[in-house]
């Protein structure tokens, strides 16, 4: 089944259904990040999860995909081949057309603590952008970014645009180690860590907050379509909101 894919209309190229083996399937609404992309991703993605279709288990936003879990034994065994059943009454849903996702008025403004050992990349970034470091914080903190989808770890989200003069590809060479609340760029987006981890993006800052905690409903402490402003803080401010992660 890996490799099916079934085009909406011979005139476009998106929206596309495509198998990923026997229990996902994805519907690709673009190919690059762009806003009508973004809107359209959340819409669909809010509208399955109020409409949760027979057999699937799970909704997964991407960028440009929305992924759809499930489980083929709850598919009925006389309407054919599961894939099918979920294809087609997709296929059908999209045509048709779905209304947009109300768009979230939330502005939050996330502390971050630039530059030092809070962001051992900042100085490398404005090298490489032409600018000082002081202007890179002015930058990343100027433009309100729209949080486009979560991954990597629970909670972690990744948002933009960026300010253009901000572009700079990943680092050549991954770190083994990134600390837990690194607020780092690549590709013209902004992303937050939100646990310790391996990772390859320019860390500029990091921020005292959490961005998930199973004790919160929900558990995340951003949603898709929240708009983010990074507001520098001090080391010592820093400090007096850390909320300690594992």
């Amino acid at each position: 089944m890996t490799g099916r894919e079934e085009t909406l209309s011979c005139e476009r190229a998106f929206p596309r259904i495509e198998a990923l083996g026997d229990r996902c399937l994805m519907v690709r609404l673009g190919d690059r990040i762009d806003p009508a992309t973004t809107r359209a991703v959340h819409s669909l993605t809010d509208w399955l999860l109020a409409h949760m279709p027979t057999g699937v288990v799970d909704v997964v936003p991407a960028f440009t995909t929305v992924a759809l879990h499930y489980l083929p034994e709850r598919l009925p065994r006389a309407g054919g081949s599961p894939y099918r059943q979920l294809a087609d009454s997709l296929a059908a849903l999209l045509e048709g057309g779905i209304a947009p996702a109300e768009q979230s008025t939330r502005l939050v403004e996330v502390p971050v603590c630039y530059g030092g050992e809070y962001g051992p990349d900042l100085d490398d970034v404005a090298q490489r952008c032409d600018l000082t470091p002081d202007e890179v914080i002015r930058l990343h903190g100027a433009s309100e970014l729209v949080v486009q989808t979560f991954f990597f770890s629970p909670g972690n989200p990744f948002a933009g645009p960026l300010d253009a003069r901000l572009t700079v590809p990943r680092r050549t060479t991954p770190r083994a180690r990134v600390e837990a609340g690194s607020v780092a760029i690549a590709n013209g987006l902004s992303s937050i860590y939100q646990v310790a981890s391996p990772g390859g993006w320019n860390v500029i800052g990091r921020t005292p907050w959490s961005m998930f905690d199973l004790a919160w409903t929900p558990p995340t402490r951003l949603r898709l379509g929240d708009r983010l402003r990074f507001v520098p803080v001090s080391p010592e401010t820093f400090a007096s909101m850390d909320e300690r992660r594992s």
